[in-house]
């Protein structure tokens, strides 16, 4: 069952993680040990869940790698049903 417009997984982190924790963007990014700007562009939604990033969100915030990774996919899946014309995309007939 697929979920009405779901949020980008860098909405979701903000708002569960940061916003109630009051913790900014850097400290969850140094215990990331990734680059501040490179977290920032996920929490903003200009960046999407990578396995790399799956893992370690996993380690530092929770949930299971497979739940970012499905988040994610929801997300982008909702979005491509939103602007993509399949008109034009016909079946394969097979015998």
């Amino acid at each position: 069952m697929s979920m009405y417009n779901p949020p980008h997984p860098g909405e979701f982190i903000r708002e569960v993680y940061l916003k109630p924790l009051k913790i900014s963007y850097r400290s969850v990014a140094l215990k990331l040990h990734v680059v501040p700007s490179t977290f920032n562009r996920l929490i903003q939604g200009q960046s999407n869940i990578s396995s790399e990033m799956a893992l370690r969100l996993s380690k530092t915030l929770g949930r299971s790698p497979e739940s970012w990774l499905a988040m994610q996919s929801n997300y982008n899946l909702w979005q491509a049903k939103q602007h993509l014309n399949l008109d034009e995309v016909e079946k394969l007939a097979i015998a």
